[in-house]
């Protein structure tokens, strides 16, 4: 019996500052997925486990702003962020 080829772990790290869309300000496969996890864990930032968003994402430059067919998916990821930190949106509420 032979062994399957490992997938190498992907990994997005996404900024929203709640003003404008989130933008891709890190990504990588491998060892340096592998980097960009460890660094959110030290940080306490929570984590999604999303495999058929991460390779979408994956796919969009550093620094570039999500494009609007993401903004679902992505909303979903964030409010799941904000739940576990317990905080709500700017402006949710008033």
């Amino acid at each position: 019996m032979s062994e399957q080829p490992r997938t190498p772990t992907l990994a997005v790290a996404l900024q929203y500052d709640g003003e404008t869309a989130p933008k891709v300000t890190a990504k990588g496969a491998g060892d340096i997925a592998e980097q960009i996890l460890a660094i959110a864990r030290e940080h306490d930032v929570p984590l999604q486990d999303n495999p058929e968003l991460v390779k979408v994402l994956s796919k969009i430059e550093l620094g570039d702003q999500i494009p609007e067919a993401l903004y679902l998916a992505v909303a979903e990821v964030i409010a799941f962020a904000y739940m576990l930190k317990g905080k709500v949106p700017k402006g949710y509420g008033e």
